[in-house]
């Protein structure tokens, strides 16, 4: 005789009625409640628990929900839409390993769930793994083509630098859904990439009108604003935009506009209330007035940003005849990478997207031997007295890489990185016919970008890297490129990494 399944009590009609009211009129902690107090009569009940986990979710209770949906598949295993939200809330606290396997067992139980490709496409992307997300995105895109799905892809392209490419998705989303800011706001960022400011601006505009809050928008016109030097105007939509270093973009407004007095309250104040120093375009203000105004600098991500100049040789590269750097040097010249335009490089192009994040395995490569420079500098600056070693970030993350060529008279402007913790390069071509020893070399400095001076008394210095030489520096130095005479080319690859964090946009429509 087959031995028949326990009994188990479910809640009646009655029951159910005011918890499914609440839920489906929105009231999403009443209905949490409610279902919490009759999930403790009937804990064999899987709508309870699908209630339970939805409802934390909105309200942002991801570990919660967690427990809720692993609890309702542990009563229905096969259920495609709580394997799917189960990866949605395992990816909100961190754990995307998981969250994928949940991703793909929702598609394996239902092949056509196009929102289970994109999302797992998005964190394939988050991890560097492009070419995998975007053969996840156009695997939605076939199943039902829609406006997210081609933001997605989107974003995946131009992270690839294929910025045609991704220009063409975005207006394709736009197309399907006119009120899709977000995808009005990258389209925006492209075009900006592109060198075509006009459409770039109109684009932020747009966005603008959509969502007068919106934060990537208010912080792009910001950076459109004072890169045209109408800082007054900037300020305003930094402040509005709470993005990222907003804070440290109007404060460069505020002092580019030579409002010194404000410059220096507003400066005072973050200095007294952050119980870290950990923002290094602050730094380089700071460093800078206290040079300019002959003061102390009191801002401590790395006052002395000299001292914390690294240089080194990476063997694979450095060694005779190298295959690895041949490979490097085949990948710049041979792949479809896009150009971006950059106003500081003179009788030079610098690529677009994050070179690091492309399939080929000589940038892979590279990028895990930068990784273990990163893991020296840490290790030769241990115990130095500053945020900018105290804070250095666990986990190594690229915020962006790309080559810059420079030809005859090439050289790339002083500027600093304003979205870095620790910038660097690798040298892999430098100029061999140099009349003066400087031609082509690395510099650093407290000045630059035009900012206002006082006087003249703001020191360099010179690293002379050569082929397969990285150097390494606090993002708040001011460098630059001393331009060369000779008819020969110099290539190297630049990188920023940036501490652990959501450097990722959300996209919401």
């Amino acid at each position: 005789m087959a031995k028949q399944a326990p009994f188990t009590p479910q809640p009646s009609q009655a029951e159910m009625q005011p918890v499914l009211h609440l839920f489906n009129s929105g009231k999403m902690a009443e209905a949490e409640q409610a279902a919490n107090k009759l999930v403790k009569r009937y804990p064999h009940t899987f709508i309870l628990y699908q209630i339970l986990g939805i409802a934390q979710d909105s309200l942002s209770k991801p570990q919660a929900a967690i427990e809720s949906y692993k609890k309702a598949l542990s009563i229905q295993p096969n259920t495609p839409d709580l394997h799917f939200n189960l990866g949605i809330a395992l990816a909100n606290t961190g754990e995307i390993q998981t969250a994928s396997q949940h991703y793909q067992q929702a598609i394996a139980l239902q092949p056509n769930f196009f929102e289970a490709y994109g999302n797992l496409g998005a964190l394939l992307q988050k991890q560097g793994l492009l070419e995998d997300a975007i053969q996840n995105y156009q695997t939605a895109l076939n199943i039902n083509e829609d406006a997210r799905g081609h933001f997605n892809m989107g974003t995946a392209l131009r992270d690839q630098g294929k910025l045609d490419d991704a220009i063409q998705h975005f207006k394709h989303a736009i197309r399907m859904f006119p009120n899709y800011a977000d995808a009005h706001n990258y389209l925006g960022e492209c075009l900006r990439d592109q060198g075509n400011m006009e459409d770039a601006v109109k684009s932020y505009l747009d966005t603008l009108q959509l969502n007068p809050e919106h934060a990537g928008a208010n912080y792009n016109m910001g950076e459109f604003l004072y890169l045209a030097n109408r800082h007054d105007e900037a300020v305003a939509y930094f402040e509005r935009s709470r993005l990222d270093d907003w804070q440290e973009r109007a404060l460069y407004c505020t002092y580019k506009a030579e409002h010194f007095d404000e410059f220096k309250t507003k400066l005072d104040e973050i200095v007294r209330t952050h119980k870290k120093h950990d923002a290094p375009f602050l730094a380089t203000l700071s460093s800078h007035y206290a040079r300019n105004f002959g003061v102390e600098d009191n801002y401590n991500f790395c006052k002395n940003g000299f001292d914390f100049v690294y240089q080194n040789s990476i063997t694979e590269l450095a060694e005779p005849n190298s295959q690895f750097l041949k490979d490097l040097l085949s990948d710049i010249d041979n792949t479809a990478i896009e150009v971006r335009a950059q106003g500081m490089i003179i009788n030079g192009k610098q690529s677009a997207g994050n070179l690091f994040k492309r399939p080929e395995a000589s940038f892979r490569k590279l990028g895990e031997l930068v990784k273990q420079e990163f893991i020296n500098y840490k290790n030769r600056f241990a115990g130095a007295d500053c945020e900018l070693i105290k804070s250095f970030p666990d986990e190594l993350e690229f915020t962006s890489s790309w080559y810059v060529r420079l030809r005859r008279a090439g050289y790339v402007d002083r500027h600093i990185h304003e979205v870095g913790w620790i910038s660097g390069a690798v040298y892999l071509v430098l100029p061999k016919d140099r009349k003066d020893p400087l031609e082509g070399c690395f510099e650093y400095g407290l000045h630059g970008d035009n900012y206002p001076q006082k006087h003249d008394d703001f020191p360099v210095g010179v690293a002379s890297p050569n082929v397969g030489d990285i150097v390494l520096f606090p993002s708040s130095l001011f460098h630059r490129t001393i331009p060369f005479n000779s008819n020969e080319e110099r290539i190297c690859i630049a990188f920023d990494l940036k501490p652990q964090g959501d450097i990722f946009r959300r996209s919401n429509y």
